[in-house]
């Protein structure tokens, strides 16, 4: 009964850490999803934080969980798994998080968490288990997902520059101002999407390799809900190191561009959601936002920052599963 008791106590705990690692996942990427209709002054701070975590939270009823099964049961064999990985994999991913929030630079909270997966599982039992199907499919999609966000975001501009070529700057602004309210709903949408499913996978997966739940059955309510619950309260604390470097950092934006910009962002996040493939929403508006600037001129994107932002993205993965290697050591040897 003791043992029994231990175990349910360590399942709480890895929950509790798990809903932990979703909160900072909001409060991380809240600049993602805001920084363009802060920075061009159409909603302020406190407005917009609460626009994106409402959305984050509604996506709960727009989205299935398919990107939820690729993290519990694509990525690692399940059968693989126990408390000490789980522990490793969220002790990884939230260290990468804090540590790359603290520096102010947008780093992929979905590849942290992948990465400490997979640090904790090679420590453990090596390379073995690993599903490289689920694994090329992710990583693939570090490149992908910015090309793709890059590719929709210029496309809008050049549609959106074409339509009001035209028209009056002033009545331009003041119609896209609107418009923007729109576009950075949409991809808060898809942000809490696809985001929120990656923990949802991460306690189902736990839930199925400690027997509370069946291999064939789908992740509870109370976890969906509280992992969407969990982001939108994270999203509504707002991880504001990152807004200046995403909103006007990158490139210069208008309320027309960063339409452009989270419009190409949240078509590629709803693209990858339907498909089950979990991305970076940081890489996703990132490659928006550098879609857009070069659709005016090159010279209009700070390559050299870019550059320092895709070193992080190269990082992310490996840095945090050697922290999740060492965090299952410290888990399995000490605790």
């Amino acid at each position: 009964m003791a043992h029994a008791q231990i175990a349910l106590y360590a399942v709480v705990a890895l929950v509790a850490l798990a809903l932990f690692f979703d909160f900072l996942n909001g409060f991380h990427d809240a600049a993602n999803a805001i920084a363009t209709v802060v920075s061009t002054g159409t909603l302020k701070p406190n407005q917009a934080v609460a626009l994106a975590a409402t959305c984050n939270f509604i996506a709960i009823w727009v989205f299935g969980t398919h990107v939820a099964a690729t993290i519990g049961k694509g990525i690692v064999d399940p059968s693989i798994v126990d408390h000490y990985v789980v522990f490793g994999a969220l002790i990884g991913a939230v260290c990468w998080n804090i540590i790359t929030w603290y520096f102010g630079i947008p780093s992929s909270s979905s590849h942290a968490l992948i990465g400490g997966i997979v640090g904790a599982t090679i420590i453990k039992a090596g390379t073995g288990p690993l599903i490289w199907a689920g694994i090329g499919k992710t990583v693939a999609f570090i490149v992908i997902s910015p090309l793709l966000g890059m590719l929709l975001g210029s496309m809008m501009m050049l549609i959106v520059s074409h339509v009001c070529f035209h028209a009056i700057p002033t009545k331009v602004d003041r119609w896209f101002r609107r418009l923007q309210i729109v576009s950075a709903s949409a991809y808060s949408l898809g942000h809490g999407g696809n985001d929120a499913q990656k923990t949802i996978g991460i306690i189902w997966l736990l839930l199925i390799t400690t027997g509370h739940v069946a291999s064939d059955a789908p992740p509870p309510t109370w976890v969906i809900v509280a992992c969407y619950s969990a982001i939108g309260f994270g999203t509504l604390f707002g991880g504001w190191r990152i807004v200046k470097t995403m909103g006007q950092g990158i490139t210069k934006l208008k309320p027309y561009s960063a339409f452009c910009a989270d419009s190409g962002g949240a078509l590629t996040l709803y693209l990858a959601s339907w498909l089950g493939i979990p991305v970076s929403t940081t890489h996703t508006i990132t490659g928006a936002i550098v879609g857009v600037g070069s659709s005016r001129r090159f010279s209009a994107v700070r390559w050299g920052l870019a550059g320092k932002i895709v070193w992080a993205w190269v990082l992310t993965i490996p840095c945090s599963a050697l922290i999740a290697a060492g965090a299952w050591w410290v888990g399995h040897h000490i605790l």
